[in-house]
């Protein structure tokens, strides 16, 4: 039987396990009707080097990504329960580079907050990866509408278009289309942002390989960090996402604040046929 654990971040879930087994069955385990359902698949091992721990995520899709900001906080819950790092601190290496957490834990010694040195952003586009000669004012069309935006990468690529209202945006229907831009050779992660108080954004995200999710870590930092380039925010920024409320912190790198919530653990038996195709 192999225990995984479901935590969130601000209502973008992940389920955490030490058994590698478990990437190869992202599809299934995420899948909201007949698995356990989650935004991602992330599998926790010891660190080198350094490190404190390693993440591998794999989206619900099943395809890797580099670095989720939320995921890597949700990660922490589970490494402290098992031992790594410190109450403080810890260290973890993803496929996005290394990422150093300054941890708040409880009476008990249960994480419930952690802040996330996200490393540097850039809006290089060969380093986003983009095939454009600059990464602002991008423009693209869909259907009858047009959307403009800038492209960040923070380990992962993000297209943060800038918008009246994020609500009255039909991600459903947009969002695959642009997370397929041919602009984009790993796809995108797109945000659609608005400026809705001093220093706050109101955001809503589609996912690389995901869909629609109630937050995403790395795109609030990209929000920000555009946000502020284009002078609607400062240094410190309030993003409001569906599933509550994050903070980011721009300088030399970006830093992610937030809450951390468990919710199980569960034992499965991966080799059973319950879950359906593997991905």
């Amino acid at each position: 039987m192999t225990r995984l654990s479901k935590l969130h971040a601000t209502g973008n879930d992940f389920l955490v396990t030490t058994d590698p087994e478990a990437g190869r069955l992202a599809v299934a385990l995420c899948d909201r009707h007949t698995g356990i359902g989650a935004d991602g698949v992330m599998i926790l091992a010891p660190g080198r080097d350094g490190a404190d721990a390693t993440m591998t995520l794999f989206n619900a899709d099943g395809s890797l990504a580099e670095m989720s900001g939320n995921g890597v906080r949700c990660l922490a819950w589970v490494a402290r329960r098992d031992g790594m790092g410190t109450p403080e601190r810890l260290v973890v290496d993803t496929g996005g580079g290394r990422r150093s957490l300054d941890l708040v834990c409880d009476a008990a010694g249960v994480l419930v907050q952690a802040v996330c040195d996200m490393g540097a952003l850039t809006f290089e586009p060969a380093a986003i990866p983009l095939v454009a000669d600059r990464a602002d004012g991008l423009i693209a069309a869909v259907d009858a509408a047009t959307f403009e935006g800038d492209a960040v990468g923070i380990g992962n690529p993000h297209w943060v278009l800038v918008v009246d209202d994020p609500a009255t945006i039909d991600l459903a229907a947009v969002g695959p289309r642009l997370e397929h831009d041919s602009r984009f050779p790993n796809r995108v992660n797109v945000e659609v942002i608005a400026r809705t108080a001093p220093d706050t954004l109101t955001m809503r995200v589609w996912e690389r390989g995901v869909g629609e999710t109630r937050s995403c870590g790395t795109g609030a930092c990209a929000a920000a960090a555009v946000a502020h380039r284009r002078g609607l925010v400062g240094a410190a920024v309030t993003v409001l996402v569906p599933g509550g409320t994050l903070r980011v912190e721009l300088g030399d790198t970006a830093r992610l604040g937030g809450p951390v919530g468990h919710v199980f653990d569960v034992d499965v038996d991966l080799m059973s046929d319950a879950f359906g195709p593997r991905s």
